[in-house]
């Protein structure tokens, strides 16, 4: 498949990224041009997160050093606004089962109504990571449970520090 022109965001909290987020974006990273993964600084929708927006974004910098078209940057805008501020053409986000569809058909007619001219791009779970969520991992890593295939090594050692802190 040859890559199509132009810019991508793929948002998210990435608390922690997973093998699952590192899935979406290397297959994104096939098809478009230039990929900017967007690291939200403070959501809304979780209480605290684990890691820093610093530290996420160096987990995935690091993880992704081999894609030399992705770039990783820290947020506290709208989606839209980012996109737009990074010249970007379409919001693409990993989609795991029918518990994400309503959540993310909400967002996605949202961000239509900020900016008709940004797209919103689904790529569906590759089966062996469809179950795969960052508060699922957190959970197993605080009962300590080996999550060590379902991050990159120096998450997994990371969460175990931070854990082992609590």
């Amino acid at each position: 498949m040859s890559k199509r022109n132009g810019t991508v965001v793929c948002p998210g909290t990435y608390d922690p990224v997973t093998n699952g987020h590192l899935d979406i974006i290397t297959r994104t990273s096939k098809v478009f041009d230039r990929v900017v993964v967007g690291v939200v600084n403070n959501p809304l929708r979780k209480q605290k997160t684990l890691f820093t927006a610093a530290e996420r974004k160096g987990f995935i910098e690091e993880a992704t050093a081999p894609l030399g078209n992705v770039e990783v940057q820290i947020f506290s805008t709208l989606l839209v606004e980012f996109a737009r501020a990074n010249d970007a053409h379409a919001i693409v986000k990993g989609m795991r089962a029918i518990s994400d569809f309503e959540y993310e058909f909400e967002m996605a007619q949202l961000n239509r109504k900020l900016d008709p001219e940004i797209e919103s791009i689904y790529v569906i779970a590759s089966p062996h990571y469809s179950f795969l969520s960052s508060t699922g991992v957190k959970e197993m890593a605080t009962f300590g449970g080996d999550v060590g295939d379902l991050v990159p090594a120096p998450v997994a050692t990371a969460l175990s520090e931070r854990l082992a802190e609590r």
